[in-house]
């Protein structure tokens, strides 16, 4: 649908003109499109021929005149410019409709489509106090178009809700997020931190390692897959005096590796403990398998969640070692100290800057540049969330367009939420106006 266009003059002959155009009659200044200014005439009961002759000329006349004050009335009117669009000249802006194809901006997994603010399902309701917190984290990263409006961010950290909000509708379009085919509903996931005690050196009890990338990482590629590294020398020698720390169970350790970083209690050689974090430093370039899907495709369980996964491996320990080993993917760590402030912060994510809990998103950058503010909404069984997220981080199983994985935080409640997020999603880009 193209919004309709409409014309508008001063007078009434350019107004009759005026709605002949907008019907779509015949082309302008055809005989039927005409305007005739009724002008009155006095006649005689028995004009002479003489008479007749001046009447006639007095009409023609009239008529010529009429002729003229119509066509210097249009050629003084404002231009004929369709609704909603300022004339040459004038200031405003133009609100785009969803099917308004020359505003819908292509990306490289997918579009953005121009709404209207009341498209976004509970913008009136969020409250925004965490979610401005994430936005100035990103402009300490921010691309050339967001860093243009990042002083404006700023100085609204200690707005209102209400300020920030009119704000946002006056400096930012929204663009509904939708596949290259047109699909506007996605799927959204969640991650977390893993809270973790590990120890530095192996002992009974904690015996499975984490390694920081080995030396020659990038001279092969793909590196040893992981059932590799478990049983070959060659791959067990370059990983010697690599570890980091050493958890308890294997599977902690694969899903500190899903989830790419975690906050760990290292118990040090003469007892002493430490916080550190455990940060993304590279993988082995092996392909990633989803062990929920090793599962469902073999028919094993129904439930895919990692609380279902441990379930049944409870039941079937034997089994561990294989289900670890279809996943070959294995991700390498460094070590980063959490300091005061840091303990109330997440790990950095692909943008560079500090996940904040509920407040930032990993995305397929194809379809959404890191630093965009986006409008999520999701409701499903799990979680009912309308809401201001940033667009902070990606993952590799993050690809699409309408895609996205929800940072829940760290520790137990956040990776019960994590461990279950599976649900629809909608997403709206918020994107600076250009400047006027």
């Amino acid at each position: 649908m193209f919004s309709s266009i409409d014309f508008a003059g001063s007078g009434s002959g350019v107004s009759a003109v005026s709605a002949v155009l907008a019907s779509g009659s015949s082309p302008f200044f055809r005989p039927e499109n005409m305007v005739h200014q009724m002008i009155p005439i006095s006649i005689n009961p028995a004009p002479s021929a003489s008479s007749n002759s001046n009447v006639m000329k007095r009409f023609l006349s009239c008529v010529c005149v009429a002729l003229v004050v119509i066509g210097l009335v249009a050629c003084g009117s404002a231009p004929l410019t369709p609704a909603g669009r300022p004339a040459p000249g004038q200031t405003g802006s133009v609100r785009s409709t969803p099917t308004d194809a020359a505003a819908i901006i292509s990306q490289a997994k997918g579009r953005w489509v121009p709404v209207a603010w009341s498209d976004l399902p509970g913008f009136a309701d969020d409250s925004l106090f965490e979610a401005w917190n994430a936005w100035i984290k990103s402009c300490e990263r921010a691309i050339a178009v967001m860093a243009s409006i990042c002083p404006e961010v700023r100085r609204l950290s200690i707005g209102s809700p209400q300020d920030q909000r009119a704000w946002m509708q006056e400096r930012l379009q929204p663009f509904r997020v939708e596949s290259v085919q047109g699909e506007a509903t996605g799927l959204l996931t969640s991650y977390f931190e893993p809270v973790l005690e590990a120890s530095r050196v192996p002992t009974n009890g904690f015996t499975v390692p984490l390694y920081q990338p080995p030396a020659g990482l990038a001279q092969r590629k793909p590196w040893f897959s992981r059932q590799e590294i478990d049983t070959l020398p060659e791959a067990q020698a370059a990983l010697q005096g690599r570890a980091i720390a050493y958890l308890a169970d294997p599977i902690d350790a694969l899903v500190l590796q899903i989830q790419g970083s975690g906050r760990i209690r290292i118990t040090q050689p003469d007892g002493g403990q430490r916080w550190v974090r455990l940060a993304y430093a590279g993988t082995n370039d092996q392909p990633y398998r989803s062990v929920g899907r090793w599962l469902l495709d073999q028919g094993l369980i129904k439930d895919a969640s990692w609380p279902g996964i441990k379930a049944w491996l409870a039941q079937n320990p034997q089994r561990q070692q294989e289900l670890l080993w279809s996943n070959p993917r294995v991700v390498f760590f460094r070590e980063e100290p959490i300091t005061g402030a840091d303990s109330n912060e997440g790990p950095r994510g692909a943008q560079g800057v500090a996940l904040t809990p509920g407040r930032s998103i990993a995305v397929d950058p194809g379809s959404i540049p890191y630093g965009t503010p986006v409008w999520l909404a999701s409701r499903g069984p799990q979680v009912n969330l309308e809401k201001l997220v940033l667009a902070q981080d990606t993952g590799s199983a993050i690809t699409g367009a309408v895609r996205a994985d929800y940072f829940a935080g760290w520790g137990f409640d956040a990776g019960e939420l994590a461990g279950r997020l599976r649900q629809a999603l909608q997403m709206w880009v918020l994107w600076p106006k250009p400047a006027q």
